[in-house]
């Protein structure tokens, strides 16, 4: 049966969007009234909201949905993907007077202001796109309540003293202060190693179903605390901030390969691996962020739509065959977005590693890349098959990496 809950936090009083260019946008004060700080960043997707503002990789972003319509299906207790709401502040068009969905048991701006998350609606939301599209993600400021009264030069001051994403470190604010496991819920493999930088639940029920216990790590883990549970493989997830401040992450995965451990990572992992591997890093104009975006599988020769938020990219050749710098082998850029040439994927040819720069859980999304969880699965088993001599090796770590998506896992 629908469920109709009115959304009773839906209000008249004024709030004002500021952005660090000096741009202004005055609309309604929605979630939380007070002052909200951080970069202003767009999402494309139409539906998922939820998902979108429990990912932890939105942690200090104030994220606009360019979708009109906003809150139509409430929220309900499943389909967080985190423990709390952590975008930094919430930009929409419209929002929903009336929830009408049979799982919904609250209204998303109840949710908000639970949380404390300051927002805005009724402002030009395409107008806002238009300008991050032009000039790039900047820093910006949600005011309400006593806070919409301050003076613009104020709001602007603070707006602009606020710190940018380049070169912040946010793992520690996002990530779980002591290990928790979730049993393998498929035939079982052994343990999985996972640091959260960010990780989203629906990814943790993915590496589970395909046979791990996995093991998830805060982000300060040691490499002997990882080797302490005696994993089959290790894993990096997505995450908020800037790559080149991870350093001491980047130092633990090189411990990681060193060992021989097969690895996987998305999106902040893709990120970290290319760093691990020997590659930079650099911050895009305004990022991919949505449900939406198009990306090339070079081992497949497939198109997959995938489920994106990323600010920062790996820099390394799009076209050919590359020794890793930091003399782990050959390596090749395995997936390509289509919008603008970024690399979404590497693949390590001599040891067992790979990572896309996109959400193969794709919760909310599409399910195109799913396929990449059994990828990583199979990889794993050739790996331990391997290690355990010629008479019980099935397949070789190569064939396990070219897994199509016809071996996908539902």
């Amino acid at each position: 049966m629908t469920a109709l809950i009115p959304s009773s936090r839906i209000s008249r009083d004024p709030a004002v969007l500021v952005l660090e260019d000096g741009t202004r946008y005055t609309g309604r004060a929605y979630g939380a009234h007070g002052e909200t700080l951080g970069e202003v960043v767009f999402a494309t997707g139409m539906t998922g909201y939820q998902e979108t503002i429990t990912d932890p990789s939105y942690a200090g972003q104030i994220v606009l949905q360019t979708a009109p319509h906003i809150g139509n299906t409430g929220v309900n207790d499943e389909d967080p993907e985190s423990r709390r709401i952590w975008v930094a502040g919430y930009v929409v068009r419209d929002p929903s007077r009336m929830v009408s969905n049979w799982r919904a048991n609250r209204s998303l701006d109840d949710a908000l202001v639970e949380d404390g998350i300051v927002g805005i609606s009724g402002i030009d939301t395409r107008a806002v796109t238009r300008r991050i599209r032009s000039s790039g993600s900047m820093r910006g400021g949600v005011f309400s309540g006593q806070a919409a009264s301050l003076d613009a030069d104020e709001q602007l001051r603070r707006v602009r003293e606020a710190p940018g994403m380049a070169g912040r470190n946010l793992s520690a604010e996002v990530s779980v202060t002591a290990i928790e496991v979730t049993p393998a819920t498929a035939e079982r493999i052994g343990n999985l190693a996972v640091l959260d930088l960010g990780v989203k639940k629906s990814t943790i029920d993915n590496l589970a179903a395909r046979g791990f216990d996995v093991h998830v790590f805060p982000q300060s883990a040691t490499i002997d605390e990882i080797r302490a549970i005696e994993p089959v493989a290790a894993f990096y997830s997505n995450g908020p901030g800037d790559p080149a401040a991870s350093d001491q992450h980047v130092e633990l995965l090189r411990a990681v390969l060193g060992d021989g451990l097969p690895f996987f990572g998305i999106c902040f992992g893709n990120q970290l691996l290319g760093r691990a591997l020997g590659f930079g890093t650099y911050k895009l104009p305004f990022g991919h962020r949505g449900i939406n975006q198009p990306v090339l599988d070079k081992t497949t020769g497939r198109v997959e739509i995938t489920s994106q938020n990323h600010g920062f990219a790996v820099d390394a050749p799009l076209d050919r065959v590359v020794d890793s710098p930091n003399g782990f082998g050959r390596v090749e850029v395995s997936h390509i977005g289509l919008n603008d040439n970024v690399v979404e994927g590497l693949r390590a040819l001599d040891i067992p590693a790979f990572s896309v720069q996109y959400h193969p859980e794709a919760a909310a999304g599409p399910h195109d890349a799913n396929y990449l969880f059994d990828r990583f699965r199979d990889m794993v088993i050739a790996t331990v098959r391997q290690a355990q001599g010629p008479a019980t090796t099935a397949r070789t770590p190569t064939d396990a990496q070219d897994s199509t998506q016809e071996d996908t896992h539902a």
